[in-house]
Order: C-alpha cells, then structure tokens, then sequence
C-alpha cells in the first residue's frame, strides 16, 4: 500500500507550487563533499557494545562487585525488585538463584578466582540442583544454536555442573541443557553448546540461562559466557550487516569514558581481562570489546579508525603507546591515522579535566609525543560547543600553527528543552527543526575565529565529532522517530554545505541514540539511521547552485542552546553532482508539520533521462518511532519519478526526508 501511494503521489500534477527548486548543474562549488562527513561514533554507553554490538549475551560473567554506580543500581532494583533479594543472598548484579525458597546456599569468594578478583561459591542441597540464573533475551528468530564458556574449580560432591536455558521464572521447563564433567581440582574453562528448540521461546521472550549442580556438590564458578553460535569474532551479525550497509567511512572510538579508559586494559586473552565500572556511565567495562575488536569491527564495515586518547587520566607516554600497538595492526602499518587528542575536555565532568588556562599546553604535551610516536599522525584538538566556542578555541589556538589539523566540536542536545512558557508540541518541534540551521551559522563564526588568527588560517579544519538531537520521550523529535530523522537529515544538509572547512563529522552514535539499537534480542534502525543512510549511500560529490525560493519561519525563545533562529526554510534542499557528472542528486528536507509542498524543480546545466529514483523517508507522524515492535514502522520507500524535461514538479510529503537522483 505504501509504494502504491507513493507512486500516485508521484504521478499527481502540482497544481499550485509552495517552492521553486533552482539547480544550476554548471556551477559547481570549489570543494567536494568528503566522505568523512559521514563518519559514526562508538562507545560503551547503554547497550550500544555490551548488550549490543558484542553478541556475548550474559551480565557481569564474572561475577564480580563495583560494577555499577549507586545510581545505576537504584535505577535497576526499581525496575527489577527481586535482585535485591538475590543480593541478601550474596549474588552479585543481576544474578539470582536457581530457586529463592532455598535460601543461602551461595557465598562470594574474593583472591580465588579464574578472572579478576571474585568468584561464586555454590553448594547444592541434598538430592536437589541448585545454582544461580540470568535472564536472557535470545536472538531465536534468527539463530537456534547457542556456544559458551565457563570456568569451574570443583570442592566436593558430584563433579558435575549443568548449564541450561530454561522458560523466565520456570525452572522446571528446560529449553536446552548441557552436562559438564569436571576434571581435576583447580580452576578450568569448559565449553559447551545448547540449542533451542524450534518454537519453544518466542521472539522477544525472555528466558533463563542458569549454571546449577546437584546432590550436595560444591563448586566455585566464574567467567561464564553466552554467545548465539553465528556471532561474527565475537560480533552480533546483524549489527555488523546494518554497520556495514550504513558504508560509513570512519568509526570515532571516543566519548566521556576517554578520559577514564586506559587501553592496555582492552588487549591480550578476552578471558583474563578485568571487568571494572566505566565512571563516565556508572556502568560495567568488561574490557571484552578492546582495541583489537575495534579494529576488526572497523575492518568488518570498510570503515578507518578514529581513536580518542585518555587526557585525562592518562599520559602523553600511554598516549604514544596506542598509536604505536594500533599502528602495528592496521592497515599498511604506515601509521597516518587519525587521533583526538581528549574529549570534551572543557567539563567538570571529565576525569582529570585541565583548566582553561592548562587546555593549551596539555594539548601540546601530548601532541608532541603522538607525532614523536607517529610523524604522518592526523591530530584533532578538543574545542568547544558552537554555541560555546569563543575563549576555548581562543586558548588552543595560542598553541603552534600545525600542531593539530583540527579543532572538535559537539552539539548533543535535548529538543525537549526551550526557552518559551507552556509551549506547544508544534512549537517544540519547528525549533528542534530550526537547530541545524542555527549550528550552520555558528560553524561559519567558527570559521572566523580560525581565520582571525593569520597563523592558523588555512591550516585548521573543524572536525564535528560528536552530534546528536535527543529528547526525553517519544512527545518530542528524538533520534528514534521519524522528527529525529528530520533533525539529521537537515544536519546532513548543513555538513553538505561546510564540507570545505568541516570535512570531519560523527553522528552518535553508530550504535545505539541515531543509529542501531537491540532490544529484546531484536536489531533495527531508528530512523535517523535510515536518513543517515539515504545520504552515506548516495553518489554525490560536488555541490553544485541551487536556490530554494519557499516559505520560512522565526524561531523566538526556542530550544535552550540556541533559542533565536530566524528565516528557517521549510524546504531546505542541497543538490551535487558525482565525480563523473553523471548523476545529479537532491537532498531535500521538508520541515513543514502539517503541508505537503507542491514544488517546482527546474535544471540547469544537466540534461536528465526520463526517469528519476527517488527515495522518501516519512511516517504517519513525527512522533513515530521504530522499537523491536516494529523495527521498521519508519523506513525509506523507493519510487520513480516521470521527468517531462528540464522542469519538473515534485510533492514534498510533510515532514519527510527525500532524496531524488536524476541520471544523465
């Protein structure tokens, strides 16, 4: 039905047009669009790697205790009640015991463990099993076939330890179960298989995964991990799929843990690494996902790396050390790679923040000792916010021309928030739809800035390594709705039009906010992950005129990071040609709630055949979102567009997102 309707509307003659689209093909801009822009972002925040992209299925496997802040901790028992019961029972988060009626029949051990600093010690009843359990959401619909590990030193009894999955809160319906045979007396791992039937668990249904012993038998166990048996090095599929289809050119390995993460911690055997909490989140770092699962990842989805170093905590020595172990691994070995010295580190919330009158020479510390490391090295510097930016930027830019290529910026920010009284949901939305036109105009002040200083200019590029538009539910635009798609897409727009001083960009994230979510077991794409994809994937190179004569709109006491953003345009489009000037694209947003525009195209400067494709992101609303539910309720729908000659019309849907490519 959808398509059907699509065709129809592209059949329908524009009556009356809202818009007049100029392209003038024959003047193209004096920069190209780099793919950088399209860079994404990755961090252990929520369930973007643990939970997410690490298919590894199990919490806190080995074990352990200060995984997690006071606040995460509230946060979870409110949610989950019965583990803070399991707790009075001496099992760490979030793992309970087989059967709660049988009471303390476990005990924490601390300087006797296979991983890190603790084990569990579990002591079966009489003629009965006993153990602990975890729930567990199971990718079923995709994969029936489960591996995993388990480390084991047995004390007495039965030397015999089985591993189920079992129905949530059933212990008596056994899905799958594996039998191990103990060998000796010290600690060994063990692996096992268990495989669901068909049609026993749903999908979305959560199971029990539970490691139990029977008969009196006592046994310490640690280090236990799941993994669905078509994980990819350690990677869930679908995640990688999705990642690698984005095509996106860098993966920004960064954020606030950085300043807390040493990354000696994330390399050698996956089993020895030591879980430890990431402050950043109040969250595990189980240090699983390190430094070589990085780069394969970024090897997996045709992406290069982009590594954020610790200024933080860490040293200029650290600093030099990761660029030599990562400079041995990748690529040619050559080095070159791009590397951003801190993040965010004007924040009080940042480990180890240096002041404003210390960010200068902190910076140059460890600039020098990376490029010592590594002469091709590309340097990005921590800047400001662009609504942030002047004495900041002001402070690194004291530093010696060249030190760095780039400065950073970042703009995270809630739409929810704006300055008005009692505002109206249309009102909130028309300003987050209004942010990417005001950020393109502090990016070009900015760039005035760099350019007031003759050392710098032309020497510094803007690199926007963080960006994402958030709100506190679905009543708002939001990465995870159709309003959120909007907001990338007209950021996309923005970064179209800079690309000759910001030729950098990561969307966060790849993973999780904008991008690829898991819930449930189930991976999709929010739709700012399908904007973003309708523009990653497109051939456009050369920007090239184009005049957009259409309706716009003031914003007064809007969003709180930039409240005045007058002149909006309700379409705002961007037009480039590719490299070999065959292909014309449109990138065309329109940000009107409640109106199609009837629109006039007209091109100059490029004969297109008689035929256009044309991609359309739209929902039944702005509010529409995409969930493990429904993970494509909100997805671009391929059509074709009739083009009589140089002129065409065209109706814009409301509040969507459009990309047409006409074809020489």
């Amino acid at each position: 039905m959808r398509n059907f309707l699509l065709a129809l509307t592209l059949a329908l003659p524009c009556l009356a047009a809202d818009a007049a689209i100029e392209v003038d093909a024959a003047r193209p801009a004096s920069y190209k669009i780099p793919r950088t822009i399209y860079g994404t972002f990755l961090e252990p925040i929520g369930n973007s790697i643990y939970g997410g992209l690490w298919a590894q299925v199990l919490e806190n496997p080995s074990f352990e205790e200060n995984l997690w802040s006071a606040e995460s901790i509230r946060r979870r028992l409110e949610r989950e009640p019965a583990l803070g019961r399991a707790s009075q029972l001496g099992l760490p988060l979030p793992w309970e015991p087989l059967d709660y009626g049988q009471g303390s029949r476990y005990e924490p051990r601390w300087n006797d463990a296979a991983n890190a600093f603790r084990s569990l010690y579990v002591m079966a009843l009489p003629g009965r099993q006993s153990g602990v359990r975890q729930q567990v959401h199971l990718p079923v619909h995709r994969v029936l076939r489960y591996t995993g590990s388990l480390y084991v030193k047995h004390a007495a009894g039965p030397a015999r330890v089985e591993v189920s999955l079992r129905g949530r809160n059933q212990a008596e319906n056994v899905l799958a179960r594996a039998s191990i045979a103990l060998e000796g007396e010290g600690w060994k791992r063990y692996e096992f298989a268990l495989e669901v039937p068909r049609d026993r668990l749903r999908r979305l249904e959560p199971a029990d995964f539970a490691i139990a012993v029977a008969d009196e038998a006592r046994v310490w166990i640690d280090q236990a991990f799941l993994f669905p048996a078509d994980h990819v090095d350690g990677m869930d599929p679908d995640m990688v799929r999705l990642s690698r289809e984005l095509r996106t050119p860098l993966v920004r390995f960064g954020g606030n843990y950085t300043s807390g993460y040493h990354w000696r911690d994330g390399i050698g055997p996956v089993d020895k690494r030591i879980g430890m909490l990431n402050q950043a989140w109040g969250m595990p770092e189980y240090n699983h996902f390190g430094t070589d699962e990085y780069l394969r990842f970024c090897e997996l989805v045709n992406a290069q790396p982009q590594i954020c170093l610790n200024l933080g905590s860490g040293t200029p020595q650290e600093a030099a050390g990761w660029v030599r172990y990562v400079n041995e691994r990748w690529g040619d070995k050559k080095g070159g790679l791009l590397w951003e010295l801190g993040n965010e580190l004007w924040g009080t919330f940042q480990i180890g923040y240096p002041t404003l009158q210390r960010a200068s020479a902190r910076t140059r510390e460890f600039a020098e000792a990376v490029r010592a490391a590594d002469p091709r090295v590309r340097l990005i510097a921590t800047g400001q916010d662009p609504d942030h930016f002047r004495e900041w930027n002001a402070e690194q830019l004291k530093n010696p021309p060249g030190l760095f290529q780039f400065l950073a910026t970042h703009f995270v920010v809630g739409n929810g928030a704006v300055r008005r009284r009692d505002p109206s949901p249309d009102f909130v939305a028309l300003s987050a739809l209004a942010l990417p036109v005001g950020l393109e105009r502090h990016l070009r002040e900015m760039k005035e800035q760099i350019d007031s200083h003759p050392e710098w200019r032309g020497r510094v590029g803007i690199a926007f390594t963080e960006w994402l538009f958030h709100g506190p539910d679905e009543r708002v635009p939001r990465f995870t709705n159709q309003g959120g798609a909007l907001c990338a897409a007209g950021f996309l727009n923005t970064l179209m039009r800079v690309a000759d001083f910001t030729p950098i960009s990561d969307m966060t994230g790849l993973i999780e906010f904008g991008g690829i979510w898991k819930k449930r077991g189930q991976v999709y794409g929010v739709p700012a992950y399908w904007a973003f994809r309708m523009y990653s994937t497109a051939d456009a190179t050369v920007p090239v005129g184009v005049r957009t004569t259409v309706e716009t709109y003031d914003v007064a006491e809007g969003n709180n990071r930039i409240p005045s953003i007058p002149g909006v345009p309700y379409l705002d489009v961007v037009a480039a040609l590719n490299d070999a000037g065959d292909r014309l694209t449109l990138f065309c947003v329109n940000r009107h709630l409640h109106r199609d525009l009837a629109s006039t195209i007209r091109i100059g400067g490029f004969r297109p055949s008689a035929e256009a494709r044309v991609q359309t992101l739209s929902g039944a609303s702005i509010y529409q979102p995409n969930d493990e539910l429904r993970p494509e309720a909100v997805i671009p729908v391929p059509g074709v567009l009739k083009v009589p000659g140089a002129t065409v019309d065209y109706l814009f849907p409301r509040a969507s997102v459009t990309v047409i490519e006409f074809r020489k």
